[in-house]
């Protein structure tokens, strides 16, 4: 097995082993950063989601690499700013499953759009990921637990981007595994849906 296809599949398996069922970080013992950093972490919507986001940024190439990205986090703070700010938004859980199925058949269909379309599509899922954050911030520091699920985020795209571009490096099978984990990612919303 070659380093590349090690590296995607303890990256997969890192993914699948993810469980939902994690308690979140009390930000009263482990600091409000921390329990901000913990809180995409300990969810395999959250976690699906993001990997997925930096999967199909890799599959736009160039720019997109860090303008998806930045949209989803830049969304994604003004989402948790609306639900702190007490803005109501209906159907958030919903909203962030359908994010996952749909965002995990863009990889799967190696879907291609210009990169303002594909920021403003993830934008649109990120503010209710956002507004999931915000109403879950209890008695934490909104500015620092903010700032912990930033980081996270942003390290979780950069995985899914990292993963995108050595699945490339592949040559040949690397649409192949690219729709692999596309539908795997879609099918698992699918399951966190209706399961």
């Amino acid at each position: 097995m070659s380093r590349p296809t090690r590296l995607i599949a303890l990256a997969v398996t890192a993914m699948l082993a993810a469980s939902p069922a994690l308690a979140h970080l009390d930000h009263a013992e482990h600091g409000s950063f921390a329990a901000g950093f913990s809180h995409p972490l300990f969810g395999l919507d959250h976690i699906l989601a993001m990997i997925a986001v930096g999967l199909w940024a890799a599959v736009l190439g160039g720019r997109a690499m860090l303008v998806v990205p930045a949209a989803f986090v830049t969304a994604m703070l003004a989402g948790f700013a609306a639900a702190i700010g007490g803005f109501p938004l209906i159907h958030v859980e919903p909203m962030i499953l359908a994010s996952i199925i749909v965002i995990g058949v863009l990889i799967a269909m190696r879907a291609r759009m210009s990169i303002m379309t594909g920021a403003a599509l993830m934008a649109v899922f990120a503010f209710f990921h956002g507004h999931a954050h915000g109403g879950e911030l209890g008695g934490a520091g909104a500015a620092t637990f903010g700032a912990g699920f930033v980081v996270a985020t942003v390290a979780l795209h950069a995985g899914g981007v990292v993963l995108g571009l050595l699945i490339a490096r592949m040559g040949a099978g690397n649409g192949v595994v690219m729709r692999l984990l596309g539908g795997a990612t879609a099918l698992a919303g699918v399951l966190l849906a209706f399961g």
